[in-house]
């Protein structure tokens, strides 16, 4: 009874005509359908200028389906790296193993979800075998690294080789092209999700690796230095976002090089600054941490909306507005550019 309901899946964006929605929104500029149009136009000044795009993913979206869009960004050379929360990563895998994801309904007696082995993302249902069947298929890519000691990054790419390998719907899944177009994805809490809790468990058997988030701290923080324009796309806010920002800290409060601040920043939020968190917090506050470029100002904006109303809007405006672009493939570049930091940092 209660999956019922089509299953979810990524789906890619390419197909969508939205230009004149976009326009219509740019002719008043007024209220949130005017900041969603700036962050359009801003999207376009980041390809023109050929900047390195982070997305980070905050929440629950990837279930949501989100993950399709992304991909149709990466294929596009739109987005060079992703921070995300791992809970998104997790259930990105749902879709390349072609394990069930539904819509649901937020109405529901989740003392009855739980008797059904039915857990619930709002109004997303997931069988709880597709829980078991991901963590099974986290379990046994993990036995087969033969690194013990890993960055984030070389994690999800290890997972996504697998995956394009072994799963059904390998392009389905944000961590398989990520693997194939050599884009980084990084998650700022690694512990904190059910691909943290699977190590976890290895460990205790004595067959774990080590995630080293110093690794993903310093990668990120050299991809920044090494770009001559940054700018990111941030859905939600959270750890990811700040993952993101701190990278400009990094480079001048903690080992002294001064790149300015980021030059391009659009975030899509619900939050409000007023709480003092950082989902909330705008690019101006940003500005004084060193973190936004203050010459740059005009080249951010924030859209206080939905994210699976928005984001897609954004995306595909940009992939019909812009050409295909060469993929950066930061992946494999990642210890040359800690190398050139660290040839910096002892200047």
């Amino acid at each position: 009874m209660y999956l019922s309901k089509p299953r979810i899946y990524p789906k890619g964006i390419e197909d969508i005509d939205v230009k004149k929605l976009v326009d219509f929104y740019y002719n008043s500029r007024a209220y949130n359908g005017g900041r969603l149009a700036e962050a359009c136009k801003i999207y376009e000044k980041m390809i023109d200028d050929d900047a390195t795009i982070c997305v980070t993913i905050a929440g629950a979206l990837i279930p949501a389906g989100l993950g399709g869009a992304i991909i149709s960004l990466m294929k596009h050379g739109f987005v060079d790296y992703i921070i995300s929360t791992g809970g998104n990563l997790y259930h990105d895998m749902h879709f390349a193993l072609d394990l069930p994801v539904h819509q649901g309904d937020y109405r529901v007696n989740d003392n009855e979800l739980l008797k059904e082995g039915i857990v619930r993302i709002y109004d997303i249902f997931i069988p709880y075998d597709t829980l078991l069947q991901t963590d099974e298929f986290i379990q046994n890519a993990i036995e087969e690294m033969d690194e013990k000691i890993v960055s984030t990054a070389h994690l999800h790419n290890f997972l996504g080789k697998i995956l394009l390998k072994k799963a059904k719907k390998p392009e389905m899944s944000i961590l398989a092209m990520a693997a194939k177009y050599d884009v980084p994805v990084y998650t700022s809490s690694p512990g904190d999700s059910s691909i943290g809790m699977n190590l976890s468990y290895l460990k205790l058997k004595e067959r774990g690796i080590i995630i080293d988030p110093d690794k993903d701290v310093i990668e990120t923080a050299s991809i920044v230095y090494a770009s001559r324009k940054n700018g990111a796309i941030e859905l939600g806010g959270g750890s990811p976002k700040n993952f993101f920002m701190q990278t400009q800290p990094m480079l001048s409060q903690i080992i002294g090089i001064d790149k300015k601040g980021h030059d391009y920043f659009i975030q899509i939020t619900s939050d409000s600054p007023h709480w003092g968190g950082l989902s909330g917090a705008t690019p101006s506050e940003a500005v004084s941490w060193g973190k936004i470029n203050p010459k740059e100002v005009g080249n951010d904006v924030v859209v206080y909306a939905d994210c699976t109303i928005a984001a897609p809007i954004l995306f595909a405006y940009i992939i019909q507005k812009r050409e295909k672009k060469e993929l950066k493939r930061l992946y494999r570049k990642r210890e040359e550019l800690v190398e050139e930091l660290k040839r910096a940092s002892s200047m």
